[in-house]
Order: C-alpha cells, then sequence, then structure tokens
C-alpha cells in the first residue's frame, strides 16, 4: 500500500479555477494566461480524435418536430418489443416492461396534444400506437 502512494502519478488531469470571480471578495478576476493553457493530456486527447467524432461535432442536428419526436419514441418502443436490434449490442433484446413505459408515454402525449396537432400528426400517432399496442400484446404471448 505504502509504495502505490510514493508512486507519482504518470496520468491525470489538471484542476484550473476558471470562475470570473473570486470566492473570496466577490470581485472580478483578470483573465489569466494559465486557465487558457491546454495541458499536454487533452492536447493528445484531441489530437487522437478519430475523424467520425469531429465529423459528427461539426455537422448540425436535424431540426426536431413533433413527428420526428414520435418516432423516435416508438424505435425505442420498438427496440424494447425486441423488434428492432439495440444499436449498441446488435442484438435484439427484449423489456416488455420498459415497452409497455414507452407505449404509455405515447399515448399520454396523444392524450396531453389533443386537439393541438394537425390532421397528419394525430394519424401518426394513431397509426404508431395502434401498431406498437398490437405488436406489445404478440411478445406478451411469446413471453408465456
Amino acid at each position: 500500500m505504502a509504495a502505490e502512494e510514493e508512486k507519482p502519478e504518470g496520468k491525470g488531469f489538471t484542476v484550473q479555477d476558471r470562475r470570473r470571480f473570486a470566492p473570496e471578495t466577490g470581485e472580478a478576476r483578470e483573465n489569466s494566461s494559465a486557465a487558457s493553457e491546454t495541458t499536454a493530456r487533452e492536447a493528445k486527447e484531441t489530437d487522437s480524435e478519430s475523424a467520425s467524432d469531429a465529423q459528427a461535432r461539426r455537422e448540425p442536428m436535424p431540426e426536431i418536430d413533433f413527428s420526428s419526436f414520435v418516432v423516435s419514441l416508438s424505435t425505442q418502443a420498438l427496440m424494447h418489443l425486441g423488434e428492432i436490434a439495440n444499436p449498441l449490442s446488435g442484438k435484439a433484446e427484449t423489456d416488455i416492461a420498459v415497452a409497455k413505459q414507452m407505449i404509455d408515454i405515447l399515448a399520454m402525449l396523444q392524450e396531453k396534444t389533443r386537439g393541438n396537432l394537425n390532421s397528419g400528426e394525430e394519424l401518426l400517432v394513431e397509426d404508431i400506437l395502434f401498431d406498437l399496442r398490437m405488436k406489445y400484446v404478440e411478445a406478451v404471448k411469446k413471453k408465456k
């Protein structure tokens, strides 16, 4: 144990206070050059970033609207029903309880947005809920 404590750490991080105000006095601090310097480790991590990570950060995220939100929730429900493979594991996994919760969330959205959606959005929610509920019933029957 004592030998481990004596070993200097080669890897680590540097803690820098970047607050704009001094905690003791509350007065504004002067800009220090130390706060803007990057450590060697940070530079190494930046250099080792893959091109796809850098590209993903630069590309703007697609605009989200109600329909794409509903579709994303339904995709999650399908994944939990085992209809779609989990993107992390690549395997179709079933979690009936989570799938039911996703379906209930979509039903709640349908109820709370009633009268505020255009006809296309209403039809989308109705169709998705119907399909998910039928797949849920099938999944429950398979599990028994």
